[in-house]
């Protein structure tokens, strides 16, 4: 019988093109072990600014909310790596969030996170962590804290493919994943 698969879903903060945090969860998607089925979020681009008149009951859901929604529904649990601006969570990413109080798609559901940041960032982006933390807080979501890491990417490390071929990077992204999956074992 095989074994089952954890659903992963990837969400980076970011929409900035040479983002260290989407090149992190697009090397994450390359190296998810055995047992981990990860997939990664890339439409937070195309989310209407977040209007609580606008998700109401009865209404007709955005397309790309309902996207957003279906992918986090079909997900055992989430990985999460963003950024900090102005010392806290980026607008683009906080609006991703708001989208999903509604609906309770992040209700119980496992989330963690990675932190990209490099040396230049010797916080690593704690004061948006805590402000993720307190919004994960809002909807009742499980933090996997064994996964949360800070794994630092020099932008040098990010190859013209995207990827990020640093052999010990890869490895603390499969850590990290396998952290994912042992959390949702019973």
């Amino acid at each position: 019988m095989p074994e089952p698969r954890a659903r992963v879903l990837l969400i980076s903060g970011s929409l900035r093109a040479g983002s260290t945090n989407s090149a992190l969860l697009r090397t994450a998607l390359a190296v998810a072990p055995a047992g981990v089925e990860a997939t990664l979020y890339d439409g937070m681009g195309t989310l209407p600014h977040f209007n609580p008149d606008d998700d109401a009951e009865g209404l007709p859901v955005h397309p790309a909310v309902a996207v957003l929604r279906a992918a986090i529904h079909g997900a055992d649990a989430l990985l999460v790596s963003t950024p900090e601006y102005a010392g806290a969570l980026p607008g683009s990413f906080k609006n991703l969030l708001e989208w999903t109080v509604g609906d309770a798609s992040t209700y119980r559901k496992p989330i963690a996170w990675i932190n990209a940041s490099g040396a230049a960032a010797p916080t690593g982006a704690a004061d948006a962590h805590d402000s993720l933390r307190k919004v994960l807080g809002y909807v009742h979501a499980e933090i996997v804290e064994d996964a949360c890491a800070r794994i630092p990417v020099p932008r040098g490390a990010i190859g013209a493919d995207g990827l990020i071929a640093d052999d010990a990077i890869r490895a603390q992204l499969a850590a990290v994943l396998a952290a994912v999956s042992r959390a949702l074992r019973p």
